[in-house]
């Protein structure tokens, strides 16, 4: 299988072709991301509230490993120019402050005529799934 790094033209996408990219999760993204979001769920954001949850310290939002499939399709495969289409999440995990996402990207299909490149996802942290699904992009 080979890994893409870079962006790559759509006619010389393939299928099997992947790319990945990892993040470890900070108490200043969780911030940000609340700020951004406007989710200041408590057990994202409160130390106290969270210790009493089921996850027993913070967790971060889903959407924060989520996103890092819009890093690896805007700027490595297909790369710049390309648009989302479709997204789906299954939230298997949580993901704690101090996690390092690994989210990577494996093509599956390809519509030339629509210019749509299909993809399975996942993001994992020590080689366990938190997040899978799969996604849709066009590609001018």
């Amino acid at each position: 299988m080979k890994k893409i790094t870079l962006g790559v033209p759509f006619d010389k996408i393939e299928i099997g072709m992947s790319t990945s990219y990892s993040q470890t999760i900070t108490d200043v993204d969780v911030k940000n991301f609340a700020g951004l979001s406007g989710d200041h769920n408590p057990v994202h954001v409160d130390d106290v509230f969270a210790e009493e949850s089921r996850f027993k310290k913070r967790i971060a939002h889903g959407l924060i490993s989520g996103s890092f499939f819009s890093a690896l399709f805007g700027t490595r495969l297909p790369g710049p120019g390309c648009v989302y289409v479709s997204q789906s999440f299954n939230f298997k995990r949580p993901v704690y402050l101090g996690d390092t996402v690994t989210a990577k990207a494996v093509v599956t299909a390809i519509d030339s005529k629509k210019r749509r490149v299909f993809f399975d996802t996942i993001c994992q942290v020590r080689n366990k799934t938190v997040i899978d699904g799969t996604a849709e992009l066009y590609v001018p």
